[in-house]
């Protein structure tokens, strides 16, 4: 029971965010009472706390399992990373065209001010650990010969993980997903045409284009806003 009320109020956290998580709303979701929560965690904070450590931990752990693979290519690291967040993204916006809130760690930091110190700490610490393993991941691709040795590992570095720290609102501004597809994709190239090693350039830019699934998504999503637009005009 007490991994589904983790799992349940991990949903609620990202949909509703710290502020509107409700012990009542969890228990009717699982059929349990009140009282049951509060014997597993005690307050609405050491829950919240639990929630975001194991979560930072988690998502952590998967970025650093693509970006320290040995035999991954650089720009492939790009496009898993791109698709780590495409997964999490479609569990709460199913069509692929809506911008509902789907990163529980975009949604804390909003709230950080409210939440417990190990709360922070954890934000805190999973953007230092995302940046330490990119940087790796980057070094990586120095010496594998796929980037150029004066490639400015710092700036690339930067690009990477302030596209992923902002992924969550990223979506939610566009109202989908292709914008933050297209970012990633965008970085891609720049750094292959600015610091890809010679001789790599045509194999490592395939795939580097946005996916004709989300642009047409992205063009029916546009297409219905424009009609529900003239409708209430």
């Amino acid at each position: 029971m007490r991994d589904q009320i983790k799992q349940k109020s991990t949903e609620m956290l990202i949909r509703y965010g710290y502020r509107g998580l409700r012990f009542q709303q969890i228990a009717d979701a699982l059929g349990i009472t009140r009282s049951n929560i509060h014997y597993h965690f005690g307050s609405k904070h050491a829950l919240a706390e639990e929630v975001v450590l194991d979560y930072t931990t988690v998502t952590l752990t998967m970025f650093e399992a693509v970006w320290d693979a040995p035999d991954t290519s650089f720009q492939t690291k790009i496009t898993q990373t791109k698709d780590l967040n495409l997964r999490r993204y479609l569990a709460f916006n199913p069509e692929g065209v809506s911008g509902n809130p789907w990163s529980l760690i975009a949604r804390m930091r909003a709230e950080r001010e409210v939440l417990s110190q190990r709360s922070r700490t954890a934000l805190t610490d999973f953007g230092k650990g995302l940046e330490r393993c990119m940087t790796r991941g980057v070094r990586m691709a120095i010496e594998r010969g796929e980037l150029r040795a004066d490639a400015p590992v710092a700036d690339i570095v930067l690009q990477l993980v302030s596209i992923a720290n902002s992924a969550g609102p990223i979506t939610q501004d566009a109202d989908g997903f292709e914008r933050l597809e297209h970012l990633y994709m965008a970085v891609a190239r720049i750094v292959q045409h600015a610091y890809g090693a010679p001789g790599l350039a045509p194999e490592a830019m395939t795939g580097l284009e946005v996916s004709p699934a989300n642009r047409s998504k992205a063009a029916r999503a546009q297409q219905r806003r424009g009609k529900q637009a003239a409708r209430s005009n």
